[in-house]
């Protein structure tokens, strides 16, 4: 993703301290991230679901491109540098380049999760537990219109044992 920082007209560079918040999920913030240098922690709740190193990552475009809270936080986990772009939508209007850039990381993604998702379909599909619904995730995100989607999950988290049985 380096060469979206060719891109980077117009953003603020804004400097981090270890710890700190860039993004937190379930804020609505308008806003575009390039990282410049550093390492990010993006969390959904309190799991780390991926880091975050490399120079012209984008961060916050689901959140922008769907008009919706951000679905995750990111925290710095050592003194990073990001560009900051206060008007996100505007910025992709102006730079089609970085829009096709966002675009395909997110096909990346999709492809990714759909095969991976596929392979598990193939690995449980005899197995009859919850698994086997498998197939019916891959079908719903072919078919997912515009704006249907929700993200999260409604499930209520397992009860933890209780350590004194």
């Amino acid at each position: 993703m380096r060469a979206v920082l060719e891109h980077c007209v117009g953003g603020q560079e804004t400097s981090l301290p270890a710890d700190a918040l860039l993004i937190r999920e379930g804020e609505t913030t308008g806003r575009l991230y390039v990282l410049l240098s550093g390492r990010l922690d993006v969390l959904k709740g309190e799991t780390v679901v991926a880091t975050v190193t490399q120079p012209g990552a984008i961060l916050g475009e689901m959140s922008v491109l769907l008009g919706q809270p951000h679905t995750a936080t990111v925290r710095a986990t050592v003194a990073s540098t990001v560009y900051q772009f206060d008007d996100a939508a505007a910025f992709l209007r102006a730079q089609p380049a970085v829009a096709l850039l966002v675009a395909q990381l997110l096909a990346h993604r999709l492809n990714a999760a759909t095969t991976y998702l596929a392979d598990i379909k193939r690995q449980y599909a005899d197995h009859g537990n919850h698994l086997a619904m498998v197939g019916d995730v891959l079908e719903s995100l072919v078919n997912l219109s515009p704006g249907a989607a929700s993200p999260g999950s409604d499930r209520q988290p397992e009860p933890l044992p209780d350590s004194r049985l």
